[in-house]
């Protein structure tokens, strides 16, 4: 297991609970009538692109014993599926449940999003246009899912060619329809998605997957000034359009990358201290942090409003976080993992009674 990739990954997520824990608490500050101020020491909704570059590098790396393997595509599809659906649709459903029976907890107050068309839409992983007229799914943070998912299936199609190969393709494809976004602003859905330039974030880890495939070894000290490289890099990034996304976000991200996987040990032995273990540990739950920690910021912004707790802003955003933390480390030992068990089993009985690898990425 590649550890410092992993300590990396529970950064990224906590990047975008922050994102999201930031917005909660400007709400309640509002309505409290106090000052707040946010910490903005990196852009945090940069943690997703984090996450892109990071799935390109892992599925270049963890597609190993598949390359060229006749049928491994179906092999990889499987592995995927069963990674990413089960958790994912349980999330989906908790989120229709809010949306049938408590429908006034929404800004919107759940208009459409029940449709049968968008939620099956929406659980198949199939972009298009909410309600509102967003290229969201029923579950908003699936967006980045369907953008994965759409990764998986590309990667898929060349497996069967080889590791090098495999990255021309996903590269140049990813390339293309960047392009094409650019050259023709007004694309109808689902291209106008797939072809959104924060696609090429894949590429760009991809291209770090292949580099340490390859042999490519960096030095700790090299290591460490990527890594500060690709901070300081984010730390003074503008909020980007989609078209300079990749260039504003993804490739800083792409620096950490590299920071966390390039090492010569792959990170087995970097550190016993506590901290690392628990980034370790909370970079395996990190697809459950993403997916329910909008459930745990809500439900207590709102537990903090209805009971008119005297708890300034900035530690609520604090407790909101420990608490989204905690609870995705519980739901991804009792509930993901024995879930992606069983789908594993169902999906690719070949492979029973090898241990589930982590989600790789949002």
């Amino acid at each position: 297991m590649l550890r410092a990739i992993q300590v990396l990954r529970a950064m990224a997520a906590l990047m975008v609970v922050m994102h999201h824990a930031t917005v909660e608490a400007v709400i309640l500050a509002d309505r409290g009538g106090v000052a707040f101020a946010a910490i903005g020491v990196l852009p945090w909704a940069a943690g997703v692109d984090v996450f892109f570059v990071i799935s390109g590098f892992i599925i270049v790396h963890a597609a190993a014993p598949l390359y060229g393997v006749r049928g491994g595509w179906r092999r990889f599809l499987a592995h995927r599926v069963a990674r990413l659906v089960p958790l994912y649709w349980l999330a989906s459903g908790l989120y229709l449940a809010v949306v049938l029976a408590l429908p006034g907890l929404l800004s919107n107050g759940g208009r459409g999003l029940a449709e049968p068309g968008f939620v099956i839409a929406s659980l198949l992983f199939w972009p298009v246009l909410d309600p509102d007229g967003r290229a969201q799914p029923l579950y908003s943070l699936g967006w980045t899912l369907q953008c994965e998912m759409a990764f998986y299936l590309l990667f898929a199609v060349a497996l069967g060619w080889g590791r090098r190969a495999a990255v021309a393709w996903v590269a140049g494809v990813l390339g293309l329809l960047a392009g094409l976004h650019v050259l023709v602003p007004d694309l109808a859905m689902p291209l106008a998605f797939w072809s959104a330039p924060i696609g090429l974030e894949f590429a760009l880890g991809a291209a770090v997957g292949l580099a340490r495939a390859e042999g490519l070894r960096l030095s700790l000290a090299s290591r460490l000034a990527l890594a500060l490289v690709g901070l300081a890099l984010l730390s003074v990034a503008p909020e980007p359009d989609a078209v300079a996304r990749p260039l504003a976000y993804g490739l800083p991200a792409m620096l950490l990358v590299a920071a966390a996987g390039l090492g010569a040990s792959a990170g087995r032995a970097t550190s016993s201290s506590l901290p690392w273990r628990f980034g370790i540990h909370l970079g395996d739950a990190s697809y459950a942090l993403y997916l329910v920690h909008p459930f745990v910021l809500r439900g207590l912004r709102g537990a903090i409003t209805g009971l008119a707790l005297p708890i300034s802003p900035s530690a609520s955003m604090g407790a909101m976080i420990m608490m989204a933390a905690a609870i995705a480390l519980a739901v991804h030992r009792y509930v993901e993992r024995p879930m992606v068990a069983r789908a594993r089993r169902w999906l690719d009985p070949a492979g029973t009674g090898t241990r589930p690898k982590p989600v790789d990425g949002p």
